[in-house]
């Protein structure tokens, strides 16, 4: 069993980002690191975990049957535009899986955790959305589909949800544009209100850079923009990952 506690082990190592290599572990990731192993030792479970390491996280991005026809209509039609330098960012249900070696990490640290806006496994019911960004243009444009579980005044979404779909629109394009990110400050001007199951544009635009900051624009408009449903802007704060969980 040892032996195979420890060819787990390097396995779990080996899957490590390169800045993250054994020599420069904390001894409290060691022990995570050992202890999974321990628990997973058996050939049958190595062999599981070895495989769920390398394979690819779920994307929710992509379509699925709780989409609607007008929602299908904008996805078509951003991922069309991939010749013109628009490109369709993925979607996992935790940040720390961008990261070089983050399908391992994120088995290893805190393995319970979801991002708050992948939290919900029923299709349809809370956040629908999917990310197009121009690297040349600065921009992303977040299609979004609310769901009846964001309700708040009736029949319509919740401020907070709005904020929240701000929030990670504007901080993907950030990380997509400069690396990661964390929110620093949110300022929202909300114009009118958006109707549940309707689908929404989130325009997000990168202003300006000074070293560590990074500061953002952002629209919520109908899926026509003929209708303005809020404004924003955001200022970010550049960090590592290594700093968010504790290395």
């Amino acid at each position: 069993m040892w032996r195979n506690t420890m060819r787990f082990a390097a396995v779990l190592c080996r899957h490590l980002p390169p800045q993250m290599n054994p020599q420069n572990l904390t001894a409290s990731l060691k022990k995570v690191i050992l202890e999974s192993a321990v628990e997973f030792s058996r050939p049958a479970r190595t062999i599981a975990w070895t495989r769920a390491l390398c394979s690819a996280p779920k994307d929710y991005g992509v379509p699925n049957p709780s989409w609607s026809a007008e929602m299908m209509s904008l996805y078509e039609r951003y991922s069309a535009k991939g010749a013109e330098s628009w490109e369709r960012l993925p979607s996992y249900k935790r940040y720390l899986t961008y990261s070089a070696g983050g399908q391992c990490l994120s088995r290893l640290h805190k393995p319970t955790a979801r991002l708050f806006t992948r939290n919900l496994e029923e299709e349809g019911a809370g956040f629908e959305y999917t990310v197009f960004a121009n690297k040349a243009e600065r921009r992303a444009v977040c299609l979004f589909q609310a769901g009846p579980l964001l309700e708040g005044p009736p029949g319509h979404v919740h401020g907070g949800a709005i904020a929240t779909i701000i929030d990670s629109a504007t901080g993907i394009c950030a990380t997509y544009l400069t690396g990661f990110v964390m929110t620093a400050n949110l300022n929202i001007n909300y114009r009118n209100p958006i109707p549940l199951g309707s689908v929404v544009l989130v325009e997000c635009e990168l202003d300006r850079t000074e070293g560590r900051k990074t500061f953002v624009s952002c629209r919520i408009t109908s899926a026509d923009g003929s209708k303005l449903h809020a404004e924003a802007t955001a200022l970010f704060v550049s960090v590592s990952v290594g700093t968010l969980i504790g290395f």
